[in-house]
């Protein structure tokens, strides 16, 4: 149940237009609904801001199916990563609301526009193979509510196309750079702002690269200040980190603006 549902609820409790039973009745499946195969979390969006995220990959189209009719039943957003093909199909047969993502490989029921939300949180990706991941992590921070640009193909092979675009890597609150080979980028972007940097390793390479892990090395051992770095292609968690910090640098401003 949404925050705003429940504070709905609870005030009509209170000044008696609603019984203590009906409330009851409609809380009865609070704090989770058990599908059977999947047991899922209605308190997420209470405690953490966001509902419960479904995780696509290797779940049977048939599950895909409960677990987001469940959640969209109860929440006004969905969001479901990893999703096959065979699995995109299931929901789009199944939720005809549904938007269809299909280079991240994702699914979303009432996302935000591109370019509308609040501050500003900027995608960098150093390839055009690094796309599905960027895409991921850009999709991600914009159904938490933020605000985001992606930057693309702007690897340090040819590094004054980075430079050209300095000025709008000032000017986000926090940025993702997603980046396989040998994940240099996140190193020369988190030289050159101020804001948080959230690394992404690709699994983009030849060989040596063994599947991303060239890139990750690289940026765990990044020498500029402020970059940390998510798992190998992990898109999701980048964004979703990088749309919280979003929030908190929102927040502060607004307190700012009181004083």
């Amino acid at each position: 149940m949404e925050r705003r549902k429940l504070d709905e609820l609870l005030r009509s409790v209170r000044s008696g237009e609603t019984t203590v039973e009906v409330a009851l009745d409609r809380l009865s499946h609070f704090p989770l609904v058990d599908l059977g195969h999947t047991r899922l979390d209605t308190q997420r969006e209470l405690r953490c801001g966001f509902p419960e995220v479904v995780f696509g990959e290797r779940k049977e189209p048939g599950e895909l199916v409960e677990i987001a009719r469940a959640l969209v039943a109860r929440h006004a957003r969905l969001l479901v990563t990893r999703a096959s093909a065979e699995g995109m199909a299931a929901l789009r047969a199944a939720l005809p609301d549904c938007q269809l993502h299909a280079r991240a490989r994702a699914v979303t029921v009432n996302a935000p526009e591109r370019g509308s939300g609040e501050g500003n949180v900027l995608i960098v990706s150093a390839g055009t193979a690094d796309g599905p991941v960027a895409e991921e992590a850009e999709l991600t921070a914009r159904m938490l509510g933020a605000r985001t640009e992606m930057l693309n193909d702007v690897g340090v092979a040819g590094l004054h196309r980075l430079l050209a675009q300095e000025e709008r890597l000032r000017a986000a609150n926090a940025l993702v750079v997603v980046a396989g080979m040998e994940g240099a980028l996140a190193s020369v972007v988190g030289g050159l702002v101020k804001r948080p940097v959230i690394a992404v390793p690709t699994s983009v390479g030849y060989g040596a690269s063994f599947g991303g892990l060239a890139a990750l090395l690289s940026m765990l051992n990044s020498c500029a200040a402020g970059v940390t770095v998510v798992n190998i292609d992990n898109g999701f968690g980048a964004g979703y980190a990088a749309a919280l910090i979003n929030q908190g640098n929102r927040a502060a401003l607004r307190e700012d603006s009181k004083a």
